[in-house]
């Protein structure tokens, strides 16, 4: 029997799936097809395994070879199929039983370089991960992806740096390396919010969204301490779980975005695009679908300073990602999706000219117009909370920067205990377990509001000051302020302060 196995892995998003790789060598003209809707990367396989193989001083069969790449139904990209689609060929001629077996228990992942060298791809946890779930019992990756690779629990992990190297072990079950963990170190900020002096309305702001999980606009004249509190909400969020920590790992995998050693990503992540990013920058996209600032920022914040300055029809497409907490880019023959359950936190002038107060103004009725149609009522409706800043009194360098980002996270990590107690009894997932992403009607339903407040959402209600979404809204509100304050519900006091925070 001329066919030969082996094992890789395809990527559709941050999702992968087992693809088995089967080589023919048999009579015919000497040629190779590869097949299995693969995309061009894939095509070019071609030309680099047969010259690795002969850069490597290997025996490369000289006649026809047919590779399928199955399923054959699945879209295959990248060139992470190079190490398979070799063995594959190489141990089709071969006698060897116990290398073939190896390789029908073993995913290889990885891309070779003309001169037989093993080189790095993105997307080596996710793939991995895949690997595990499908039950292989080894997976081979490049030794630059090794720390990546490390990470995943249950599977065996082996690097190689050459094709001689991986062949030899094909062969004989020696001669790779199994890589170990680093532990995992968390570089300290060099931020903090004791650094904000002044500011004790934006401050509470800032942590009652963090505690919430709540979206954030903040407004004010430049130089105020906008982006300076927006950069200091990463160190009050409480630090990630396991499971959120391979979340992050694997989207900024497959973007390219690791650092070199591969490193866990350990702390919720702070994205912070131009303000002249395009759509698809923001949401993601491509003819392979990548992910975008919203899914680079999942678990994580998503900072859009000066967002009136960008274009309505960029800032819109955030809206479905905001409420559903994924991203889906349709291709004609498949779909991709990435997660995104981020904050959101934008922050803006209050107008073009950028003046302190109304009276300092310069701007004509119609710039004041344009600028605040920057921002669509549909996406000023999924925030939460919206603040305006106005010049502090306090003198830098007068050490009244108030407390510190770990005596604030200790209160927020309190208050989403008491939440997550909250809606873990109900049944939510981890998914679901702050504030502002339980279920609307699950909220309304605990709400237990009393007449007084009830009557106050109505009154607001009916002049147009919130809408039905934001009725919702300042029920999370409400539930995150009583959190706070370690209270077991909310009272008319938390509706009505939850009211001022969400009014604009």
């Amino acid at each position: 029997m001329t066919v030969g196995t082996a094992l890789a892995v395809a990527l559709n998003g941050v999702e992968g799936a087992i693809v088995e790789v089967e080589a023919d060598v048999g009579r015919g003209l000497p040629g190779m097809y590869i097949g299995g809707l693969g995309d061009a990367a894939v095509g070019e396989a071609r030309e680099r395994v047969r010259t690795a193989a002969a850069n490597s001083e290997m025996d490369w069969p000289r006649t026809k070879i047919v590779v399928s790449l199955s399923p054959a139904h699945m879209r295959k990209h990248g060139t992470g199929f190079d190490l398979a689609i070799i063995c594959a060929v190489l141990i089709a001629r071969s006698d060897n039983a116990e290398a073939k077996g190896r390789l029908r228990r073993t995913v290889l992942i990885g891309e070779l370089g003309l001169d037989g060298s093993i080189r790095p791809i993105r997307g080596v946890l996710p793939a991995v991960i895949a690997a595990r779930e499908a039950g292989a019992r080894w997976v081979v990756v490049p030794e630059a992806n090794a720390q990546e690779a490390a990470l995943v629990d249950g599977i065996a992990v082996g690097t190689a740096g050459t094709l001689r190297q991986l062949w030899q072990w094909v062969i004989t079950g020696e001669g790779i390396v199994t890589p170990k963990p680093q532990p995992a170190s968390q570089k300290p900020s060099s931020v903090d919010l004791s650094d904000v002096e002044g500011q004790g309305e934006a401050r509470f702001a800032l942590e009652v969204a963090a505690a919430g999980g709540h979206h954030l606009f903040m407004q004010g004249a430049p130089g105020t301490g906008k982006s300076m509190l927006a950069e200091r909400l990463p160190t009050i969020l409480p630090p990630l779980s396991r499971r959120q920590q391979l979340e992050v790992t694997a989207i900024h995998s497959v973007a390219g975005s690791l650092e070199d050693t591969g490193a866990l990503v350990l702390s919720p992540p702070f994205v912070n695009p131009h303000h002249g990013a395009t759509a698809a920058a923001l949401v993601g996209g491509g003819a392979i679908p990548k992910p975008g600032a919203i899914s680079l920022a999942h678990n994580g914040v998503l900072f859009l300073d000066e967002v009136t300055l960008m274009k309505p029809a960029v800032t819109d497409a955030l809206r479905t990602p905001l409420e559903s907490g994924t991203v889906t880019h349709m291709r004609t023959h498949y779909k991709v999706v990435f997660p995104c359950r981020t904050q959101l936190v934008m922050a803006a002038n209050p107008c073009r000219c950028g003046a302190a107060y109304a009276s300092e103004c310069t701007c004509t009725a119609t710039d004041r117009a344009r600028h605040e149609r920057a921002l669509s009522g549909p996406l000023r409706d999924r925030i939460d909370i919206n603040v305006t800043l106005t010049p502090s009194g306090t003198v830098v360098g007068r050490g009244e920067g108030g407390e510190t980002s770990d005596v604030v996270r200790g209160r927020i990590m309190a208050a989403r205990d008491r939440a997550a107690q909250r809606w873990r009894k109900l049944g939510l997932g981890p998914d679901s377990l702050t504030n502002a992403t339980v279920p609307k009607a699950l909220m309304r339903r605990q709400a237990g509001l009393d007449e007084e407040a009830i009557a106050l959402l109505e009154y607001r209600l009916q002049a147009g000051e919130i809408s039905r979404r934001g009725v919702d809204k300042i029920i999370a509100l409400a539930w995150t302020l009583a959190d706070l304050e370690g209270a077991a519900t909310f009272k008319f006091d938390h509706v009505q302060a939850a009211c001022d925070l969400h009014g604009y």
